[in-house]
């Protein structure tokens, strides 16, 4: 599917949206554990490519990523332009709003660790210990990364 094709049909929270609920909308847009993870690995490993995308170890399909990576850019929280280094590749980036999204990945973190103990990985464990101020920091490298 061509990428301007799929951008249209990607949902919209404009959309008429089915409630006002703020938790309802958060879920309309990420509510699928394939788009959290694509902000994860954007986040915290750094991926930007469509390829990279692929080499998770949670193993997204090529179908279902590039859904994904079409209704977060429709949504606003990533942006996707020519990567200037190779023409026929995209380059994804985050934009504010997604980057927003720190707090909530922590806070899933904080939660998954002190509920599943296989989960407490040394820099999973790092961020949540380290706090406000260590998501402030991370905030700020995101920014100067993704933010023209």
């Amino acid at each position: 599917m061509h990428f301007a094709s799929s951008l249209a049909a990607a949902p919209s929270i404009h959309d008429q949206p089915r409630s006002d609920c703020p938790i309802h909308t958060a879920l309309d847009l990420l509510g699928d554990r394939w788009s959290l993870l694509v902000i994860r690995d954007m986040m915290f490993a750094g991926k930007r490519h469509f390829r990279e995308f692929l080499q998770s170890e949670e193993g997204i399909s090529s179908n279902i990523l590039a859904d994904r990576l079409a209704t977060l850019v429709a949504s606003g929280i990533l942006t996707k332009a020519e990567d200037p280094t190779h023409k026929q590749k995209a380059v994804y980036s985050l934009t504010d709003r997604g980057i927003g999204l720190l707090p909530v990945l922590t806070a899933l973190s904080a939660w998954s660790q002190q509920q599943f103990a296989h989960t407490r990985r040394p820099e999973a464990v790092a961020l949540v210990e380290g706090g406000a101020a260590t998501q402030k920091k991370m905030a700020a490298a995101l920014r100067r990364q993704h933010l023209p």
